[in-house]
């Protein structure tokens, strides 16, 4: 089973429905257990409503801050995340691609996608020994101490990492004249409108 801490769910939840695009990023596991995600974290990425396109150069610095970190490679690059901005998780060619081009050298991995709709997909694939692949349930663990959200900072790290492929997708005309046409650039006071007209929406 792939388990989420309230805070990476939280987190990634926030993370999904910023934009009408898909987004990625890697999760981050307790050292003690694999499969528990505590974070996910993302890297420089061109998005589309259908792909995510990782910076090369982002993802080794990625991983130069999580080996200065102390953390082993099992821990914050085999479990790949992304979401769907419609109601299917189910990867799709370029999901499948993807997944064997940039995750077939490790010796196990996962890929999981969350869809707008709530829907997830999880799989795990094992590239040693007699090679398989294994669907797992998700869930949110409750059970474990969790920082508190810090939706600011989620903010900015998607606005710092991500760049959409198609700037009309990027917002309705509504929403693009009351945030900016830069949206998705750091600014405190984009983020101010967005928190405020999505709690007012919800």
């Amino acid at each position: 089973m792939l388990r989420f801490t309230p805070y990476a769910m939280a987190k990634l939840l926030f993370l999904r429905d910023i934009g009408p695009t898909e987004v990625g990023g890697f999760g981050i596991s307790n050292a003690e257990d694999l499969l528990l995600v505590e974070d996910v974290q993302l890297v420089r990425q061109v998005c589309s409503a259908v792909s995510v396109e990782f910076d090369d150069d982002s993802v080794a610095d990625y991983f130069d801050e999580q080996v200065d970190c102390g953390r082993l490679p099992e821990q914050f690059a085999r479990i790949w995340i992304h979401t769907h901005p419609g109601a299917s998780p189910s990867p799709s060619g370029t999901d499948e691609e993807t997944f064997d081009r940039c995750f077939g050298g490790s010796d196990w991995c996962v890929m999981y996608i969350l869809s707008q709709g709530g829907n997830s997909y999880a799989r795990a694939r094992f590239n040693v020994g007699p090679s398989c692949d294994r669907r797992l349930r998700c869930r949110t663990q409750f059970d474990r101490e969790f920082p508190a959200s810090d939706q600011e900072a989620w903010f900015l790290e998607y606005c710092d990492n991500v760049s959409v492929r198609d700037q009309v997708l990027a917002w309705n005309a509504s929403d693009a004249q009351s945030i900016d046409a830069d949206w998705w650039r750091p600014s405190p006071v984009a983020f101010e409108r967005w928190t405020d007209e999505h709690s007012e929406a919800g």
